[in-house]
């Protein structure tokens, strides 16, 4: 809807000496402002959703590739940041950081971001898709903490409950508590990939507000790829020709294009909204590997699954609620 009628409709009630006439339907020029000044988030939230749907995807990969972690992770950021590369070389976007402590920072996210998915992927082998999914769909409550620590932030005392409730549906989830079982081993590495990534959502904060999002996702994949590559070299790099499509579908797909709509997002919506959003991301890893794995949660999963996302969730909401 506009301001009432356009400058060029009418006539003037008052006639003038000038050529100017008096419009009553002139919009308030201050309210013009701030309505210019105020971005729909729209966009940004559509993006994040995107991103979101794209990231239930990978878990589904860990049964498919017949890899160490290490190396899936390898072809994935590698992937990624190739593709990423020929878009910015294409688009003619700058590579040029500037800033050391910009730079340091995405070095440190590249780090955070290898040992993140390493995890998850381990999660996922040991375990179920469902059982890594949910473990690491905890990361919210971490975020809950590590925000304010990292951000300067007020603290919420509420965090600690959160905490205790995240830690009763983990703890439904897990049949014994023996490391001999396969559902405890996934529920901690999980829980590793979600501590990990709820600290690289903090840093993509700060990164996001002052760097174009192709580009903070392409350093982030560049070195985390650097870093995996002392890694994966003894073990060698053979791949098959499907191995080599799968991981080149989740490195461009699955990455590349999903950690760019992520990060864009966040530059209108902010860490929090956007872990909201993430909550979603087991439901649509759960329903996926329910149609192509067959692998259906027990009863215990899905109850315990459902208190750790309740809990990230309300941790998320009550985090967005002004002071």
């Amino acid at each position: 809807m506009g301001y009432g009628r356009p400058w060029t409709e009418g006539k003037p009630r008052f006639p003038l000496k000038s050529k100017v006439y008096l419009n009553t339907n002139r919009p308030n020029i201050k309210e013009k402002e701030y309505n210019a000044a105020v971005p729909s988030h729209s966009p940004s939230l559509i993006r994040i959703h995107l991103a979101v749907v794209l990231f239930g995807f990978p878990g589904l990969f860990g049964k498919w590739l017949a890899l160490p972690p290490v190396l899936i992770v390898f072809g994935r950021v590698a992937f990624a940041a190739a593709t990423l590369a020929v878009v910015m070389a294409a688009g003619r976007r700058g590579f040029r950081v500037g800033s050391r402590r910009d730079l340091l920072r995405l070095l440190v996210c590249g780090l955070v971001l290898a040992v993140h998915w390493t995890t998850f992927f381990k999660s996922v082998q040991v375990s179920s898709v469902a059982v890594g999914l949910l473990a690491y769909s905890s990361f919210p409550v971490f975020t809950a903490f590590l925000e304010p620590l990292l951000m300067r932030e007020r603290w919420d005392p509420a965090s600690l409950i959160y905490a205790l409730l995240c830690v009763l549906g983990i703890g439904l989830i897990v049949p014994r508590f023996d490391l001999s079982d396969a559902v405890l081993r996934g529920v901690l590495w999980g829980l590793l990939a979600g501590l990990t990534f709820a600290f690289l959502t903090v840093l993509n904060r700060d990164l996001a507000g002052r760097h174009a999002s192709l580009k903070v996702a392409f350093y982030q994949d560049l070195f985390a790829a650097l870093f995996l590559l002392p890694v994966v070299l003894p073990r060698g790099l053979v791949f098959s020709g499907r191995y080599l499509a799968l991981v080149a579908v989740l490195g461009v797909l699955c990455t590349a294009l999903a950690h760019t709509l992520f990060i864009e997002g966040m530059k209108r919506v902010g860490a929090r909204t956007a872990s909201v959003l993430s909550a979603l991301e087991p439901v649509y890893g759960i329903l996926l590997a329910l149609v192509f794995l067959k692998e259906s949660p027990s009863l215990r999963t899905v109850s315990g699954g459902a208190i750790v996302l309740a809990t990230a969730l309300a941790a998320t909401i009550r985090a967005r609620r002004p002071a």
